[in-house]
């Protein structure tokens, strides 16, 4: 079933910053760029008892003391009008600009809200649904798993006469998106705008045109119903459930919509662009302090970084089982432990490597290059998003680490390792296509959209295969390249002159970081508000020379990446001091501006080099180290629901230490 409200993980609820703060110090805060919008959005406003959506319903009399509070507190209310003209450059808007939203077109809107929105003289978009204002006076409505009157739905007069009073703007909330369609084979049920409809008796996904089709045609109805009845055609498009992508932005724009809505965090930029604005959701318990917070958080530019990540990192090769029963249990299983563990974030595997060599031989996710092992990151990701508390979900892929078909000539364009002594840095113990080919680049390009368009997701890890070692890569594309940079190709004299390994190493790094940082961009043209995270070998943190064995750089991955996991893995790397270990790791990144804030301390749960599972309570203490040393974020890998290890009970509780909400 699809919730009444799916919001993007990264939204937090309005309550969740419970701290009070005084409005002078807001006034502080709060920046006076004329480009800054807060945008706030309302759902039902009633005074009647057995409000349609309960937990987005206030009073009338909420609403009214909402309204004066910002207008009391110097907040100016803008219009669409000044909006597009300050998108233009032709308009100023002034210091602490607000606008207001509500949604869905609730009849209760006309008789307890609108009252009050002529009385204040400020300005609204309503944002309505199309096929809810279709059926006649005396009709139903079908509402989500519901069936109500069509009187609890406003009227097109009364949609005409706030239109006329020049204070009701009409948005579009789509015609006929604000529903869940079956997304998987699973029959999960999911947002309508973004989701590619599955057919399960045909057993195949809506192509891209079939999706770009259905979208468009649902947006203009909307728009040609709302015109028939003397309605302007909508400027503005709401997103249902907040759930948008770039192409639904780019068909809204083509529809008369240069303006969408989302439920994003973050604050607005308007010189920058109109296309996905963020706003604050109102809830039933939002108080004024609650309100002043979040918008303060988001004019100090608060952003995930600054919410400690308490994080699963989950082998979906667990899950999977050739029996669709018992995969479901399997399922259940996690479900339960992420619930009892308390994490807030899960990186989630959307590669299958059976072998356990490290490189991909196949996937979750339908796709054009690679044997898809199960349809079920699709599954697994959404049932984690709307059945548990989690609230950022990563999907954890290779970059490089593709062991495709055989028959696919590209599976030839291989990063190519030079001989060496045993003793000497070899290559990391991947298969990994060669980032110097443009036919491996459009391959690798290929499976992360498909990745894209298939899954509701919000962050992606790049897995430890972003890496070349120090007699890595000799392909002839790498060479070549090489060459047209300016480098030797004489990788052996390069190695012995400290200068020349320097500057390659520098150019591998660069390859390294430029292509995730491509792959990121493909990603958000479906998963728009997505972040960035990475694996980082421990060594890299510890000792700086080690970057040339890896070309990774800790310095530089903070710089491109939203979030750095460093695998601090004292057994993997055999320590002979953990607790030094983690300390020179926790005091290298502390040397870096927003350090600890952009690093996830990954640990392990199992020793691999003896195959026994690291104690449970030994993790907590490491955990609570850690955090007294300054950590914020703290992964750990692998968890194991079988064997119900690490124990939640243990790593709850030590979990508890650190606050779910934004910490400035």
């Amino acid at each position: 079933m699809l919730t009444r409200f799916f919001k993007p993980a990264f939204l937090a609820c309005l309550s969740v910053l419970a701290i009070s703060v005084s409005v002078t110090a807001h006034a502080e805060a709060t920046s006076a760029d004329s480009s800054t919008l807060t945008i706030i959005g309302y759902h039902e406003i009633t005074d009647k008892k057995g409000a349609l959506i309960p937990q987005y319903a206030i009073t009338s009399q909420q609403f009214e003391q909402q309204i004066t509070w910002l207008k009391k507190n110097g907040f100016n209310f803008i219009t669409v009008d000044q909006l597009l003209k300050a998108h233009e450059g032709k308009y100023r808007l002034p210091a602490k600009s607000v606008m207001i939203t509500v949604d869905d077109g609730y009849q209760s809107f006309y008789q307890h809200a609108y009252p009050i929105v002529k009385a204040q003289k400020v300005p609204v978009v309503l944002a309505v649904v199309g096929k809810w204002l279709e059926p006649k006076e005396n009709q139903k409505v079908q509402f989500g798993d519901e069936v109500i009157p069509r009187s609890e739905i406003l009227s097109w007069h009364e949609l005409k006469e706030m239109q006329d009073s020049g204070f009701v703007e009409i948005g579009s909330h789509s015609f006929d998106l604000h529903h869940g369609i079956v997304g998987n084979p699973q029959g999960s049920s999911q947002p309508a705008a973004t989701t590619r409809l599955y057919d399960s008796k045909t057993k195949t996904y809506e192509s891209d045109r079939a999706y770009a089709t259905r979208i468009y045609s649902d947006l203009k109805k909307n728009n040609e119903i709302l015109k028939a009845h003397g309605i302007r055609s909508p400027r503005v498009m709401v997103w249902p459930y907040g759930r948008y992508n770039m192409q639904t932005v780019d068909i809204a724009k083509k529809t008369g919509m240069p303006i969408t809505i989302t439920l994003d965090d973050g604050a607005n930029n308007v010189k920058q662009s109109l296309g996905h604005l963020n706003r604050i959701l109102i809830e039933n318990s939002t108080t004024p302090n609650d309100l002043l917070a979040d918008i303060r958080t988001r004019s100090m530019g608060l952003n995930d970084n600054n919410r400690p990540q308490k994080v699963m990192h989950v082998d979906l090769d667990y899950i999977y089982d050739k029996d669709p029963v018992q995969q479901e249990k399997n399922l259940g299983l996690l479900l339960d432990r992420i619930i009892a563990m308390k994490v807030n974030t899960v990186y989630l595997q959307a590669f299958s490597d059976p072998d356990a060599d490290g490189s991909a031989d196949m996937v979750y996710f339908p796709n054009r290059y690679i044997p898809m092992r199960a349809d079920l990151f699709n599954r697994v990701a959404w049932q984690i998003q709307s059945r548990t508390q989690v609230t950022r979900l990563y999907a954890w892929m290779p970059l490089f680490a593709w062991d495709l078909p055989k028959n696919n000539p590209v599976s030839r364009r291989v990063v190519v390792t030079q001989q060496a002594k045993a003793s000497d840095h070899l290559n990391m113990g991947y298969r990994r296509l060669t980032p110097y080919s443009a036919e491996a680049r459009k391959v690798i390009k290929g499976i992360y959209e498909d990745l894209g368009k298939s899954s509701t997701f919000n962050g992606i890890l790049f897995h430890d295969d972003t890496t070349l070692s120090d007699y890595e890569d000799a392909s002839p594309e790498a060479l070549a390249a090489y060459k047209k940079a300016g480098l030797s190709t004489d990788l052996d004299a390069v190695r012995k002159n400290d200068a020349q390994l320097q500057k390659w190493t520098a150019f591998k790094t660069k390859t390294i970081d430029d292509f995730a940082m491509q792959m990121a961009a493909e990603l958000r043209r479906y998963q728009p508000y997505l972040v960035t995270a990475r694996n980082l070998y421990a060594q890299v943190a510890l000792n700086p020379y080690s970057e040339n064995w890896y070309a990774q750089s800790l310095e530089e991955s903070l710089k491109h990446y939203d979030f750095t996991a460093i695998m601090a893995m004292p057994y993997m790397e055999q320590a002979p001091d953990k607790e030094k270990f983690y300390a020179d790791i926790v005091n290298r990144v502390k040397k870096y501006p927003n350090g600890l804030k952009k690093t996830v301390f990954e640990l392990q749960a199992l020793n691999w080099r003896t195959s026994q599972p690291v104690p449970s309570e030994e993790m907590a203490q490491t955990i609570k180290s850690l955090y007294s040393q300054g950590a914020m974020h703290i992964a750990y890998y692998p968890d194991d629901p079988f064997k119900n290890h690490p124990d939640p009970a243990v790593l709850r509780e030590v979990f508890d230490l650190q606050p779910n909400r934004l910490i400035p």
